[in-house]
């Protein structure tokens, strides 16, 4: 078994003064503040809403479009069919009064005319037959052309709203974000630039936070309790030696809580 002291982790340990270390503290909370508001600002439930409310008007509008068009096709079929009912109209017209003038008297016009007319009362009673089936199917069209208008209407409106909404709340986020960043830089600045790349360092690989504090032998990034020899080296450690987390390499702040 080797029965060598233990040595911290570190080849060239990093001696800083404790009020200073325990300053760090500060700085990770700022980051930490700074990813919060972050995670915030891109997860709003308004981002959701708007994207749902850009596919329903996206859709509706292209329903609207082609509701219009099918109209639009309905319209164009009344009016040859309206077309179609009125030059029957005028024959059945021109015919009658032909007859009704008297100036036929073959029998064989007068019966020929006759039965013309009857063939144009048929045919003028299935062109109407027709012409409403047609203005039928266009209210349902104009009916569908209207609903689907307000559809898009209301979608619009929902839309414009919540990007205000949305808007509105993305500004103020961004504002704390950018006063949380100028606090941090502060307090970054006072701490030696060593100290601090150190901590950058750690911080890009471990989810953001690089320092933690000691707290009861217990390290507050990783969560584990520091193991007995472990903490007996941090014990006698120099109190401006920077110590870090034999586990997850975070920088450990010793205070009068560490446990020590």
């Amino acid at each position: 078994m080797d029965n060598a002291p233990h040595q911290l982790n570190q080849e060239y340990p990093l001696n800083i003064d404790p009020s200073t270390q325990e300053k760090l503290l500060e700085v990770q909370a700022k980051d930490t503040e700074i990813a919060q508001l972050v995670h915030r600002k891109g997860s709003l439930p308004e981002i959701e809403r708007k994207a749902e409310l850009e596919t329903q008007l996206t859709r509706a509008r292209n329903q609207h479009v082609a509701a219009e068009v099918i109209l639009g096709d309905l319209q164009r079929d009344q009016a040859r069919s309206d077309a179609d009912v009125e030059v029957v109209r005028q024959r059945i017209i021109k015919d009658q009064q032909l007859l009704d003038s008297g100036t036929i008297n073959d029998p064989k016009q007068l019966s020929a005319l006759q039965h013309e007319l009857e063939s144009l009362a048929r045919r003028r009673t299935e062109l109407e037959d027709l012409e409403l089936e047609i203005m039928e199917r266009v209210e349902g069209a104009e009916a569908a052309v209207s609903v689907l208008a307000g559809q898009v209407t209301t979608l619009s409106g929902e839309l414009e709203q919540i990007s205000t909404t949305l808007q509105d709340l993305t500004d103020t986020l961004s504002a704390d974000i950018t006063e949380v960043e100028k606090e941090r830089a502060a307090l970054a600045l006072a701490l030696p630039s060593d100290f601090m790349s150190l901590y950058e360092k750690i911080r890009e690989s471990h989810s953001g936070v690089g320092a933690a504090l000691l707290h009861r032998g217990q390290c507050g990034g990783c969560r584990l309790t520091i193991p007995p020899q472990e903490m007996q080296v941090i014990k006698v450690a120099p109190i401006e030696t920077v110590v870090q987390c034999e586990e997850c390499r975070r920088i450990l702040i010793r205070t009068s809580e560490s446990g020590i």
